[in-house]
């Protein structure tokens, strides 16, 4: 495991519990210790019996030396570097599966092809689903989607895939790993999840409630579904657990940083008093930016996407931008029913500006 943070701690868990030599690493010479020491995360986890055997280290060729496969779960705007630090300690065609989610500031890459363009000779996937770190490491029964790109050799014998040899090595009786050729729609569902997750706050801190919560999400999974389409994606992947489940789940609890984030800016709190002034780490808020990034450069619509990224990053006022964005035409809900019609209490143009 590369990234001692909760949701890294939580996958050591799962590997350590499924019977894996487990080896993970961290920035922090003190979390380190205590995991070796106490079988504890007192900074991520607290509180919180790890099971024996996780060795952790500051040192990132030790943790990589011997290691048959390796979960990368850093923030993603720290991906590149970090991988340009695994290379020289890899080992051959070990896979590497990407746990962080999102998209590339700058470049609009998916963090798939940020890996493979520095660690050229290793394969690449992703591990998403609807997990919670706490929950995860706690032993409660969880289901996640291991995606690769699936070769020629994979289709002609599956289980020697590296998602089907990585779910085989991770699973036990609490942890159930389904396998995905579909690594662009996992990928996309995640980025754009985290996003939609802050709209659903933003609306509960404003007090709204649930008939509101759920029409955001059944939208924003259809802006999800837009951007797979536009990357080679399924849309079914997006139905699934990394796409629907993950969804549901982080726009369902203020456990998830990105709905938290949401319903403090609900209530008024500015920006950087969210979370009692601390420099936490919202994959939403930077992925709203590559999103519309994106969006704009594929002249694809996302409209509540838009919305978020107009509150966080332009100053738009929550009540009104949504406002605006509830009073848009009305249109057919299936793609093929072209339908576009002015809402009655569509917002004059000149109001808007």
């Amino acid at each position: 495991m590369i990234g001692a943070g909760s949701w890294g701690t939580a996958l050591a868990t799962v590997a350590r519990r499924a019977g894996r030599a487990t080896s993970i690493w961290g920035r922090d010479e003190d979390t380190a210790a205590a995991i070796n020491t106490r079988n504890e995360n007192p900074k991520y986890l607290p509180g919180i019996d790890l099971p024996e055997g996780i060795e952790a280290t500051t040192d990132l060729a030790e943790a990589l030396d011997g290691a048959g496969a390796v979960l990368l779960v850093t923030p993603s705007r720290t991906l590149r570097e970090i991988s340009m630090k695994m290379k020289p300690h890899l080992g051959p065609d070990v896979p590497v599966a990407l746990c962080a989610k999102g998209i590339e500031a700058g470049t609009g890459y998916l963090l798939s092809e940020v890996a493979a363009e520095i660690l050229t000779d290793h394969r690449i996937g992703a591990l998403s689903g609807p997990t919670f770190a706490t929950e995860t490491a706690l032993g409660h029964l969880t289901a996640a989607t291991i995606a690769f790109q699936f070769s020629y050799a994979d289709r002609l014998d599956p289980p020697s895939s590296p998602a089907a040899r990585l779910a085989l090595s991770l699973g036990s009786d609490f942890f159930r790993p389904y396998i995905s050729d579909d690594l662009v729609g996992v990928e996309v569902s995640g980025a754009v999840k985290n996003v939609i997750a802050i709209a659903c706050g933003m609306m509960t801190g404003a007090g709204y409630a649930e008939n509101t919560r759920a029409a955001l999400i059944v939208r924003g999974m259809d802006e999800m579904k837009t951007l797979a389409d536009v990357f080679g994606g399924r849309r079914e992947t997006v139905t699934g657990l990394a796409g629907a489940g993950d969804l549901t789940l982080t726009c369902s609890s203020q456990t998830s940083r990105n709905m938290s984030l949401g319903v403090q800016l609900g209530k008024g709190i500015p920006r950087a008093h969210c979370f009692d002034g601390k420099p936490v780490v919202v994959e939403g808020e930077v992925n709203s930016v590559s999103v519309m990034d994106l969006a704009r450069r594929m002249n694809i619509r996302m409209p509540i996407c838009e919305a978020v990224f107009r509150i966080l990053h332009q100053g738009a006022d929550v009540r009104e931008t949504f406002a605006e964005f509830w009073s848009r035409p009305i249109e057919g809900e299936r793609r093929g029913l072209s339908i576009l019609i002015d809402h009655p209490n569509a917002m004059p143009t000149e109001a808007r500006l």
